[in-house]
């Protein structure tokens, strides 16, 4: 939300700029020049009553000369051979001819008032007949008749009262139009100080988001500053040789791992062609053609390898990445330029090679050592059993043909012979079982090690039963998992760990064996066999997993020390180690681990 705000705010702000100018001084200019017009013309309304003021009474004082100079006639202060009766009559004239200019004007000035108009009509028609009376008096020879007609022309026509009348009309509009101007006055002097406040407050809010404004940009100019501080020490920090090359591959900036490892010193390869830097280290065509297709057509440059010799005199292999960018503070295209030491990882690859090469020879040297172990067991399971064969049938016919006649001793002899064959011919056995085990193929499928347990715990009951009729064993079971693996090898480890465990517990009755499973954090499976028999001593444990290692003599505990080995060789070969843990007359505990890639795939289906 803050970010939306602070975009349409730049977004908006140059028209908010605009109004509130508009505001400051066109909306105070306008309301001021109504007002002012309105003023204007309030006064030229009272300036107008004042001139139709001023017309009424020189048109009444127009008319009283007239009088004046009529009845001045008329008393026979005139004479035609007298100055002053001739200054009358002129009078007269100029009187009259006023009196009509004035009467026009007032019909002029009028217009707008239809009462002054009717009263204007009446002054126009008495002013009118008495001029035409005036004349008619100065025309009559009659002193008397002059007199009387002059009495009746002003008591007749009295002007006077009518001129009153329209001077009070106009007093009264005069009132009417001076108190609207002083109201409008008052109005434009309340609308100049409200603008005055109006544009100080516009000014005052403008002047605020102004300075906040400026602190704004103030501020995103010292973060973009500090971002720029940042970025730069982020850049000097990183310790791979960084520059930036402008479009005629010269050196707009780089940092110190770049001025270290091409022998430069402060800003002096800045401007500087690439090619000049690091005593013409960068001088290879292909690479600078890379560069200016980078350049000139948006192209990137990956893992350029590239021998260099360095500043210290070494021979060092470079990996050389670049890819055009456009920087903020200039108008031409760029190019980010970064260098990776790789002569490090280049010599230990040849290193790798060499090893493998001395690994491949070691492999073929074991694939020969497993020909001849492969020999051997052949000859072993055909050249060796006929002679133990023959051991074992000669012994038994030389014990028939002795028949009675043999001594203690001979039979002594004799049974030993049997034994020995027999046990030869079981370590034969399982010798080509251990081998088998380490050369025969797997095939991977789902195996429920709960059926898998029980059926070996059901063989084991089953030759207890024949061999030890009286004896107890207490199995204690969890649950077991399916998992993927190969199915007659992990019978191989279950009935050899539960074989041992039954075998080592003779001596206890009961013979408690537990059977655990748990699964750790990471996926792996671990499984667990312990017993309460006769255990062995930690010291020997590195024997235990060896071909024909025994922990206990073979007339105590029979077998031929090849199970637990053989044991050990099918967990290698699924992923897995095995371990154990007892102490002597206490019991042993016998834990094997397989990894989390053997669980049952979801869809249960069995992996060959």
């Amino acid at each position: 939300m803050p970010f939306d705000f602070v975009d349409n705010w730049s977004r908006w702000r140059l028209p908010v700029l605009v109004f509130a100018v508009l505001l400051i001084v066109v909306a105070p200019f306008l309301l001021l020049r109504d007002a002012h017009q309105d003023n204007v013309s309030a006064v030229g309304l009272a300036n107008h009553t004042r001139e139709v003021e001023n017309t009424v009474q020189s048109l009444a004082y127009e008319m009283r000369s007239l009088e004046s100079a009529t009845l001045s006639l008329v008393a026979g202060l005139d004479s035609e051979e007298s100055l002053d009766g001739e200054l009358l009559k002129q009078r007269l004239q100029q009187g009259t001819e006023n009196v009509r200019q004035l009467s026009a004007r007032l019909q002029t000035l009028t217009r707008d008032n239809p009462d002054q108009q009717v009263r204007v009509g009446e002054l126009n028609v008495m002013i009118r007949q008495r001029l035409e009376i005036t004349e008619s008096i100065l025309q009559e020879p009659s002193v008397a008749r002059q007199r009387r007609e002059t009495a009746a022309m002003i008591s007749r026509f009295p002007i006077r009262e009518l001129a009153q009348s329209m001077m009070d009309e106009e007093s009264r509009l005069l009132a009417l139009r001076d108190a609207r101007a002083e109201a409008l006055q008052r109005r434009t002097n309340a609308l100049f100080w409200a603008a005055m406040i109006g544009q100080l407050v516009l000014l005052g809010l403008l002047s605020f988001f102004s300075q906040r404004q400026a602190r704004q940009r103030l501020q995103a100019e010292n973060a973009a500053s500090r971002a720029s501080a940042r970025a730069l020490t982020v850049l000097q920090s990183v310790r791979e040789p960084i520059a930036l090359i402008d479009s005629h591959q010269a050196i707009i900036m780089h940092n110190l791992a770049f001025a270290e490892m091409y022998g430069v010193e402060g800003d002096e390869a800045l401007g500087q062609l690439l090619e000049q830097i690091g005593n013409g280290a960068w001088r290879h065509a292909e690479l600078l053609q890379r560069l200016r297709d980078v350049l000139g057509r948006d192209r990137e440059l990956w893992d350029f390898e590239l021998a260099q010799q360095t500043e210290d005199g070494s021979e060092r292999v470079m990996l050389v990445n670049a890819r055009r960018m456009p920087l903020p503070d200039r108008e031409d295209e760029v190019a980010l330029l970064t260098v990776s030491d790789v002569t490090t990882q280049k010599s230990s690859e040849r290193q790798i090679r060499e090893l493998n090469r001395q690994l491949a020879g070691k492999v073929d040297q074991v694939s020969d050592v497993n020909r001849e172990l492969e020999a051997f067991s052949y000859s072993v399971s055909h050249d060796l059993r006929a002679p133990l064969r023959h051991i074992a049938g000669f012994a038994d016919k030389l014990g028939r043909q002795l028949g009675d006649d043999a001594d203690e001793k001979s039979l002594h002899y004799l049974d030993v012979i049997a034994k020995s064959a027999r046990r030869m011919s079981s370590l034969i056995d399982d010798l080509l079982v251990y081998s088998r085990l380490g050369r025969n193929a797997m095939r991977l499928q789902a195996v429920d090690m709960q059926s898998m347990v029980d059926e070996t715990r059901a063989i084991l009951d089953a030759n207890l039963h024949s061999d030890a009729p009286g004896r107890h064993v207490e199995w204690r079971i969890g649950p077991m998992p399916i998992l993927v693996a190969d199915e007659n090898m992990m019978r191989q480890v279950w009935l050899n760990l539960l074989g041992n465990a039954v075998k080592y517990s003779a001596n206890r009755d009961p013979a408690v064996i537990e059977v655990q499973y748990q699964q750790d954090e990471e996926g792996r499976h671990h499984f667990s066999v312990r017993d309460n028999g006769a255990g062995f001593d930690m010291r020997y444990a590195g024997k235990l997993f060896g071909v024909f290692q025994r922990m206990h003599k073979a007339s105590d505990y029979p077998g031929t020390g090849i199970g637990l080995a053989s044991v050990r060789r099918v967990l290698t070969r699924h992923g897995g180690t095995v371990s154990a843990d007892a102490r002597p007359d206490e019991g042993a505990t016998f834990t094997f681990t397989l990894p989390a890639s053997l669980d049952q795939p979801a869809n249960n289906e069995p992996t060959t």
